[in-house]
C-alpha cells in the first residue's frame, strides 16, 4: 500500500501531532508549525505505518545499520531496521557534537541509512552522516519522516522523505510572532541532559 500526502496528513493530525503555535526549531528558526512525530509514535500502529512505506523504499539497497540522530529520529529508525531485519543505533549530542556512544560500532564499510523524524535545515544529519562517515561506514541514503526545508535540505546522497510541507522557517530577528509579542516555545529535544 503507497501512502498518499492525505494519509499521513490525517495520521498526524489524528494524533495530535501538528501543532500550530509560535515555536523554536532545533535550527534556531522560528515558525508557526512544528511536527511533533513522538505523539505519532506513541501509536506503535502508526509507527508501523509510516516506517513500513519507508522500509519498502530501502528494500533493495543492501542496508546494514539505521543510524538516528537521538532523540527525535530513534523510533524512527528503530521500526525501518525492525522491517528490514537489521540493526539500528543512534546517535547523541556529546558537548554540542553528535557522537556514537554506549558501545555503539559502525564496521568500516557498513551500508548505512540515517534516519531522522524531521528535516529543516538538515544539521543535525550531516552531523550524524559525519560521524557514521568517520566510524568507516558508507552513508548511502537519508530518510524521514517530514521534510520541511522546502526541498533545500542536500545531503550527497539519495534523500527520501514520506511527506513534505512548505511551512514558514523564520530568522529570530525577522520572525513577525516576537514582534507581536508572542513568547516562542521549544519543543524539541537537543538541549536535554
Amino acid at each position: 500500500m503507497t501512502l498518499m500526502r492525505e494519509d499521513i496528513l490525517k495520521i498526524f493530525k489524528d494524533s495530535g501531532a501538528l501543532l500550530q503555535g509560535h515555536f523554536i526549531l532545533t535550527s534556531g528558526l522560528h515558525s508557526d508549525a512544528y511536527f511533533q512525530c513522538a505523539l505519532v509514535f506513541q501509536y506503535p500502529w502508526h509507527a508501523e505505518i509510516l516506517c513500513r512505506e519507508t522500509a519498502a523504499h530501502f528494500q533493495d539497497d543492501k542496508i546494514d545499520v539505521v543510524v538516528s540522530p537521538a532523540v527525535g529520529g530513534i523510533v524512527f529508525g528503530q521500526e525501518i531496521a525492525r522491517l528490514l531485519c537489521i540493526r539500528s543505533i543512534f546517535a547523541e549530542r556529546v558537548e554540542g557534537k553528535m557522537t556514537l556512544r554506549r558501545g555503539f560500532q559502525i564496521s568500516p564499510g557498513e551500508r548505512v541509512l540515517l534516519a531522522e523524524d524531521v528535516t529543516t535545515t538538515g544539521g543535525s544529519v550531516k552531523e550524524v552522516l559525519l560521524a557514521a562517515e568517520a566510524a568507516g561506514g558508507e552513508v548511502v541514503a537519508v530518510t524521514s519522516v517530514v521534510d520541511r526545508s522546502g526541498g533545500k535540505a542536500e545531503f550527497g546522497v539519495p534523500y527520501f522523505s514520506l511527506f513534505q510541507m512548505e511551512v514558514h522557517n523564520l530568522q529570530p530577528e525577522a520572525c513577525p510572532l516576537c514582534q507581536a509579542g508572542s513568547t516562542a516555545v521549544k519543543p524539541g529535544s537537543r538541549g536535554l541532559k
